[in-house]
């Protein structure tokens, strides 16, 4: 099985990426399952029903979230009628939409998507690990999925990389968002889980995280806000993660980094070329 786990979409830039660069992958690489971590993508803050469709119709089947859930405030109503749109499931309960969600692959697979927030720098909600485990007991890998995805929505890097060790073994892949920086350290742990500490953004790199570099920058200077953040709007970079399992374990074989387009070093996975 291939799949694709597509970086934090950053506003109209990162959006573009997607749709022009997302529908060629898929074909060119026959992508089983593709997952986009959506929360940015409106305006660098949410995500809107209109943006979901655009994602869904350029190839995604699975859209995760992580703390800007909720800043368009729409999202706590369409949630409902978007199947393919996960949020942190560590929300307390009562919180509109799924943290958790099977989806049947385009090869018929069922792959279960799994979103947790991390609490280190970060809103205190549930337990993550608890979370996380409670789910894999739920629909465990080989007998209730064929594939499990789980993006781990954390600033600290320690966090992330514990969870990847705590879900060895048990799940495809654990991929770190949020931070908006690739890391190089994506490797297949010991159990067979695939792993990066951060996948990166999905948007334009001449900027700070995302952000035009003037409102952030004078912050960090003059500690005074002056304006509200914006999206940069230059070209961008599609970064992503690349996975193949075993079919018959559900568990990784191959991993590799892609970085299309945009500011930075390209990379794709020489094993599908």
């Amino acid at each position: 099985m291939r799949l694709l786990f597509v970086g934090d979409v950053v506003g109209r830039s990162g959006r573009a990426i997607v749709v022009e660069r997302l529908p060629r992958l898929v074909a060119d690489w026959k992508l089983d399952f593709v997952v986009v971590n959506g929360e940015n993508a409106a305006g660098g803050f949410g995500i809107t029903e209109p943006i979901y469709q655009d994602l869904i119709d350029a190839g995604a089947d699975a859209i995760t979230l992580g703390n800007h859930a909720w800043d368009q405030r729409e999202a706590l109503v369409f949630i409902e009628r978007a199947p393919r749109l996960i949020r942190p499931a560590n929300y307390p309960p009562g919180t509109p939409g799924r943290g958790t969600s099977v989806i049947t692959a385009k090869n018929g697979a069922r792959v279960l998507i799994v979103n947790v927030m991390g609490r280190v720098f970060m809103d205190p909600l549930d337990d993550p690990f608890a979370t996380i485990d409670r789910e894999l007991h739920a629909c465990p890998l080989g007998s209730g999925a064929d594939a499990a995805v789980i993006d781990m929505h954390a600033e600290a890097t320690s966090e992330k990389q514990g969870m990847g060790f705590f879900a060895d073994g048990r799940a495809t892949l654990v991929v770190g968002t949020h931070t908006h920086v690739p890391t190089a350290d994506h490797r297949i742990l010991p159990g067979g889980t695939a792993f990066v500490s951060d996948v990166g953004m999905t948007g334009d790199y001449d900027s700070i995280i995302g952000m035009a570099k003037e409102e952030p920058l004078g912050r960090f200077v003059r500690r005074i806000p002056s304006g509200k953040f914006e999206p940069a709007m230059g070209p961008a970079t599609l970064c992503a993660i690349a996975v193949e399992t075993d079919d018959s374990t559900g568990l990784a074989t191959r991993v590799a980094a892609v970085r299309c387009g945009g500011r930075l070093e390209e990379a794709r996975p020489q094993f599908w070329e």
